[in-house]
């Protein structure tokens, strides 16, 4: 598939429980919950009506099929972690197992990078877990650049990693 294809559009209430599974199995099958399927970070990824009230949930569509999502905060408020005034953040990047590697995860970064900057923001921030390497190296290929200064733990046994763009 060409990113092209994609469409980047607002997520809709009638997919919220879709969404929210997709994201849940992104992060249970690649193995970045510390308890599992028994891990209570799993009802917080599938709750996207949640985030869709405090924030922006986006999506990337082809042929009329969600293939992944993220959260984009656009300026602080109960969704940003490590926003800083002026900055923007973004947060539960999936994208669903047969899309992988075809650019969805990118379209989906360089949307969050593009309303940014038209929004004025010296900033986009985002934190990720040492487990995801893949997105790591997107991260870093776009220009972001980690800011261990803003590392942190939600929990003792999740460390995050901080990564920013300066705009």
């Amino acid at each position: 598939m060409d990113s092209t294809a994609l469409t980047i559009r607002p997520a809709h209430p009638d997919e919220y429980e879709a969404l929210g599974a997709l994201t849940a199995q992104a992060y249970l099958g690649d193995g970045h919950l510390d308890f599992g399927a028994d891990d209570p970070y799993l009802a917080v990824l599938r709750d996207v009506a949640a985030r869709a009230a405090a924030a922006e949930v986006l999506v990337a569509a082809a042929d009329g099929k969600a293939l992944g999502c993220v959260t984009y905060v656009p300026s602080g408020g109960p969704m940003a972690d490590i926003a800083r005034a002026g900055e923007a953040e973004i947060r539960m990047l999936a994208v669903s197992p047969e899309a992988r590697g075809r650019g969805v995860g990118e379209t989906l970064v360089r949307e969050c990078v593009r309303r940014s900057r038209d929004a004025g923001r010296t900033g986009l921030v985002l934190s990720t877990q040492t487990s995801m390497r893949t997105a790591h190296r997107l991260y870093e290929r776009l220009g972001f650049r980690r800011t261990p200064e803003r590392d942190w733990r939600p929990i003792e046994t999740v460390p995050l990693l901080a990564y920013m763009l300066t705009l």
